[in-house]
């Protein structure tokens, strides 16, 4: 029974020290990414935008389409 409870108690430190590593590493990606924004910022470029646009980009193509579209809807019924 010990042997099972060890072999869990490695298995699960193991679990850990993965996550771990793994958000050390985001960090320094986020980290990475805000100094590119910085840099955009720096030459003269919209970050709200920059973000927007690659959200975007993240997007289907469709679910962009229909987003789109429901903005034109939304903005129409507002008079904007």
């Amino acid at each position: 029974m010990a042997n099972i409870e060890a072999v869990a108690a490695d298995r699960l430190r193991s679990f850990v020290e993965r996550i771990e590593r793994l958000e050390d590493e985001k960090a320094a990606l986020a980290a990475d990414i805000r100094e590119v924004y910085s840099e955009a910022k720096g030459t003269g470029f919209d970050i709200k935008i920059l973000r927007q646009i690659v959200r975007l980009r993240k997007m289907d193509q469709s679910d962009r389409r229909e987003q789109e579209e429901l903005l034109e809807l939304y903005k129409g019924a507002l008079g904007l």
